[in-house]
């Protein structure tokens, strides 16, 4: 098959979308299908058959950064659409009226739409501003021949905001990639708290060291936290460490490659994400997982709840709750190290039905169906 991914969105960064779409499309490609990206404002030259269809200016949403394009011109767009003739456009929702909508006006009857819904907004004002994409968008929805959400969370949003039945295909990781990075040396053998993530106030990093502090004050020194990530709250968090003499036991490493992700993943007794809200899923849960994090632990949020199962969820606002949790793994006790022990057993099993293999045989069994079903199967 031929298949276009349609984002408006930028692929220069390494966000959640991105990593999906990168993710299935090169799993796809290694299948024998023909994958294009018909993309906003793209300026790496590394993937092969990728259409940058607009000019994009940066905006925050949902404590993101993101770009959304400006208007795209209608010519380019169906210069490439009609003459690639995909069987399959699979285009990341919400999408824009400025550039993704124009793409599937430009689609001919032959090609299947397929949408999939990543998104769960943080905020009140978030949810109403989908509920006017939504409105603005109600002609264009009718021309998608399937939806897909990510989550139970994203599949409720889909259809409370744009009342749209769709049916789960879970966020992906390559399984591989991450069960063979090897972890980074541990020279001092003190056990690793890891924390990946935008440094934002909805990824909730505070609480964390918030967490830290209380229990370096209750003598739980052997530990140290790596911090993998950068955002505006970062001079923050570093004065914050500063200021409580944690600085031998939180490491700010910055933004790390995919590779180093997978190596401190991989390395982490504990990996932490008290995520206050806003999530859909948690891609990062599934690397951890995969990687071999011995214990994963997430704010107790709709898309991380739909990951993880409840002994692994804390409030993410209660800075008591998570102390407590991270003191229930790391207490030298049988029940601890059996606590320990189950979480590990759970998440290598759980994490087996977020291979892309999975996930990817599971698309294309969507895409086949929905062609069959309109008759332009070729």
């Amino acid at each position: 098959m031929k298949i276009g991914f349609v984002f408006d969105d930028t692929l220069d960064s390494a966000d959640g979308v991105q990593q999906y779409v990168l993710t299935v499309s090169q799993w796809l490609t290694a299948q024998g299908h023909e994958v294009h990206y018909l993309v906003g404002e793209t300026t790496r030259r590394d993937l092969p058959n990728l259409h940058s269809l607009s000019k994009n200016v940066k905006v925050r949403f949902n404590q993101n950064r993101m770009s959304i394009p400006l208007p795209a011109r209608k010519r380019d767009i169906e210069r490439v659409v009609l003459a690639e003739d995909f069987d399959v456009l699979h285009v990341q929702v919400p999408y824009s009226p400025t550039m993704a909508a124009k793409v599937i006006n430009a689609a001919p009857p032959s090609t299947a739409i397929v949408g999939t819904f990543h998104i769960l907004p943080f905020s009140a004002w978030q949810h109403r501003a989908n509920r006017a994409l939504a409105l603005a968008l109600r002609r264009n929805l009718k021309k998608f021949h399937a939806f897909i959400s990510v989550s139970s969370a994203a599949q409720t949003f889909a259809k409370e905001v744009y009342g749209i039945e769709s049916v789960i295909i879970p966020n992906t990781v390559e399984s591989n990639r991450f069960m063979l990075a090897r972890p980074f040396p541990n020279p001092d053998n003190r056990r690793r708290i890891v924390f990946v993530g935008r440094l934002v106030a909805r990824k909730g990093c505070i609480y964390l060291l918030r967490a830290v502090q209380r229990l370096v004050q209750d003598g739980v020194t052997d530990i140290h936290v790596d911090v993998c990530g950068r955002g505006e709250l970062e001079p923050e968090l570093k004065r914050f460490v500063a200021e409580h003499k944690l600085e031998d036991i939180v490491t700010f490493h910055g933004f790390v490659s995919e590779a180093d992700k997978a190596r401190f993943l991989a390395g982490a007794d504990i990996a932490v994400f008290p995520s206050l809200g806003g999530e859909c899923f948690g891609i990062v849960l599934i690397e951890a997982m995969a990687a071999g994090s011995k214990v994963v632990l997430g704010g107790d949020n709709a898309g991380y709840a739909s990951v993880l199962r409840a002994e692994q969820l804390f409030n993410p606002r209660s800075v008591r709750a998570l102390t407590v949790m991270l003191q229930s793994y790391l207490e030298d006790t049988p029940v601890a190290l059996a606590a320990t022990q189950e979480a590990t057993r759970w998440q290598l099993h759980a994490v087996k039905q977020y291979d892309v293999n999975i996930v990817g045989t599971q698309l294309l069994k969507l895409y086949r169906e929905t062609l069959h079903r309109r008759g332009y199967v070729r």
